[in-house]
């Protein structure tokens, strides 16, 4: 059985990962350093491409770097660690995507509401109720 190996280009064209992230990765420990050739180049495995693609698919749930790292360690402590962990940070996540979303929502209101205020005329932005309302310390309440 042979080993497949790629280089750093290879890793990223087959994750959809900038090479630079890659490299980021391994400084943070995300993703374990590859081995070197006698020529210098990093050489990396299947286990480096199923873990990227990992840390990518987690990047596009909004996880974040140090979360992925706990959803990485529940993975390798398969025996030590239940799905009641992996769950419950998945549940976490959730709500505070949800309040995000919820965030979004408020804003996208008051958007709304001082964008419909503005007639959008070419004359000069003095009154304009945008700018005004953006002015106006009742807005922070939003």
């Amino acid at each position: 059985m042979s080993l497949t190996v790629y280089k750093r280009g290879q890793l990223a064209k087959l994750t959809s990962c900038n090479s630079e992230t890659i490299r980021y990765y391994e400084k943070i420990n995300l993703l374990p350093e590859p081995t070197r050739g006698s020529n210098g180049y990093r050489y990396y495995n299947n286990d480096h491409l199923q873990r990227l693609g990992f840390i990518m698919k987690s990047k596009s749930l909004g996880f974040s770097n140090d979360k992925i790292r706990e959803l990485l360690e529940i993975s390798r402590g398969i025996g030590q660690h239940t799905r009641a962990e992996a769950k419950a940070l998945t549940e976490s996540h959730l709500e505070q995507v949800r309040q995000r979303i919820s965030d979004l929502k408020k804003i996208e209101t008051t958007l709304s509401q001082i964008s419909h205020q503005c007639d959008g005329a070419n004359e000069s932005a003095d009154h304009c109720p945008i700018l005004l309302s953006l002015f106006d310390q009742n807005l922070a309440k939003v």
